[in-house]
Parts: C-alpha cells; sequence; structure tokens
C-alpha cells in the first residue's frame, strides 16, 4: 500500500516514536502522546525526551491524563505553509484523550484538495463531513472553494471559526453547523443542493448531538451511498478518511467504486498517510484515505 506523508509543516515535527509513544514538536512546546501503532522499542536517543514540557499517560481504565513537565500555556498556535497553502494558522491546546486540536498528517491532503479546487477553473461546492476544528475547510476556502462544514459538536465548531479568525478567512464563504452529519445529509437532498467536492473524516465510535450512536463500520455504507447524491453533475473529488484499524485502505475504496464511479466515471485509488520521523528518516502511519477524483 502506498504513503503519502505530510512533508511540509515547518511549526509541527515528529522527532522520534518509540515504545508506544510520539516524541512531537508543536511550534515552541515539546509534546510525549502515546501512539499504539509505534510497535517497536528503539532507543530513545533524542536528546528532547528528557525536554519534553508535558506527557498524556493512558489510564488502564479508560482515558488519561497530561503531566506537566515544564510550563504550557492552556492555548498556542502554529502554522502551515506549502507551495499549495499559505497563512494558515491553528489553535493548539491539550485536551483529553491525548488530542491537541489538529491531526497534522492531515496537511498532504489539504495540499491535494487544494490544488485539485486551484486547478478546476470553476467555483467549488465543498461538504466537509466530520469537520473537526477546521484544518480542511480552512485549506479548502483558501484555495477558493465555498465549504460547508458540519461537526456534531459545538465545541469543535467554535474552534474552527477561531482557527478561521487566526487564518484571516472568516469573511470568506462558509457554512458552519452544529448537527448529526447524517441528519444534515438528508436535508441537503431534500432542499436540492448539490456538491462538486465532498470530505468524510468518521470517526470509529461516536454519538451525535442528540446521542445517536456511531459505529463506523455499520453505518459508512450508507452515508457514503447518501453523500454520492448529493453530488453535482461535475464533481471534482470524494475523499474518505479513516483511522479505524479495521476498515481497510483498500474497502472504502471499493465503496467509491460501487458508489461513485458507475454514474461519474472517474479514478479511484486508496493510500495510506504519514509523518516522516526525524531521529529514524522513516515514517510513521497515521491513518488511511480513499478518494474518488474526476477523470483527467
Amino acid at each position: 500500500m502506498p504513503m503519502r506523508a505530510a512533508e511540509n509543516w515547518k511549526d509541527y515535527e515528529l522527532l522520534d516514536a518509540s515504545a508506544g509513544e510520539r516524541l512531537e514538536r508543536w511550534g515552541d512546546y515539546i509534546l510525549i502522546r502515546p501512539d499504539p501503532q509505534v510497535l517497536w522499542n528503539t532507543p530513545k536517543k533524542h536528546p528532547l525526551w528528557k525536554k519534553a514540557h508535558a506527557r498524556y499517560h493512558r489510564s488502564s481504565t479508560g482515558g488519561g491524563r497530561w503531566e506537566n513537565y515544564q510550563p504550557l500555556p492552556e492555548v498556542w498556535e502554529i502554522g502551515y505553509e506549502s507551495p499549495e497553502l499559505t497563512g494558515l494558522r491553528f489553535r493548539l491546546k491539550p485536551m483529553g484523550f491525548k488530542h491537541t486540536g489538529l491531526f497534522p498528517e492531515q496537511a498532504v491532503n489539504w495540499d491535494f484538495m487544494a490544488d485539485k479546487i486551484r486547478r478546476a477553473g470553476r467555483p467549488i461546492r465543498m461538504l466537509n463531513l466530520f469537520g473537526y476544528t477546521g484544518g480542511a475547510t480552512l485549506a479548502c476556502v483558501r484555495a477558493g472553494a465555498h465549504v460547508t462544514h458540519v461537526d456534531a459538536s459545538k465545541g469543535m465548531v467554535a474552534w474552527g471559526r477561531e482557527n478561521a479568525v487566526s487564518s484571516a478567512l472568516a469573511d470568506r464563504p462558509m457554512r458552519w453547523l452544529v448537527d448529526d452529519c447524517g441528519k444534515v445529509v438528508q436535508r441537503e437532498q431534500r432542499r436540492g443542493n448539490t456538491y462538486d467536492a465532498i470530505l468524510m473524516d468518521p470517526p470509529s465510535y461516536g454519538r451525535g448531538p442528540g446521542g445517536e450512536v456511531w459505529k463506523l463500520e455499520d453505518q459508512i455504507y450508507s452515508l457514503v451511498e447518501e453523500c454520492a447524491k448529493l453530488l453535482s453533475d461535475r464533481p471534482l473529488f470524494f475523499l474518505i478518511n479513516s483511522y479505524t484499524t479495521g476498515l481497510s485502505p483498500s474497502v472504502m475504496q471499493y465503496l467509491l467504486g460501487t458508489l461513485v464511479s458507475p454514474r461519474h466515471g472517474g479514478v479511484t485509488s486508496a493510500d495510506e498517510i504519514g509523518l516522516p520521523v526525524t531521529q529514524s528518516g522513516l515514517v510513521l502511519p497515521c491513518g488511511a484515505t480513499a478518494m474518488w477524483v474526476e477523470g483527467e
């Protein structure tokens, strides 16, 4: 399976990975976070292992806690620049379940989508489902798309709006919706709305704003099937991200091949996405993406 690495970061760096943990630089701050995919126990030779600002400890009963070793601000910002994107700014803060508010490996998809949107040479309407704190939304808006951003968490959508302000994009064409993604898709169908691009970044498991249970393997087919009905007559791309180990990239590619390709042609593919590890020179797998893109 091919892998695409997010290689353009300057404010983020995966310094090392060993014994179930990542050593990461987020701007001026060094964090140690658990990662179940880091199965190797290589020597922790990087000097910053001993100079981290904070470490997240998992609990055997679920969840966990941050332990601060040095002063760490409640909130700070980092930027992202690449040949495709400029001026993106993201607010970070240590959260429960080890998160910081950003998945840096997704930058490789931001660049891909921004390039597609810019080269399209026409207005692009995009739907971003499970949009989290808006990284992909802002990248695509920066490239010129009109984006509808949907997430069930009011806090995540508010965070995305803050990132839009930090990135000087708050006045660009965006709709921010706090809602269940499936309900939004059904509503958009009833209204006759269509989209030229769709991004879906669903969690493995979660609950909607009304307590609805979401389990990816049980619901991904029907959601992709319904989303496909929202595609315009000239769709540009449809991407599905997954962090669910039981859902392979090839399975997601098959979904797109059966639900999108028969009507729209185009090309499907699937790969892993990852982050370069400074210490080893290797790439840490961090998830998977399946994509359908219009025929060249």
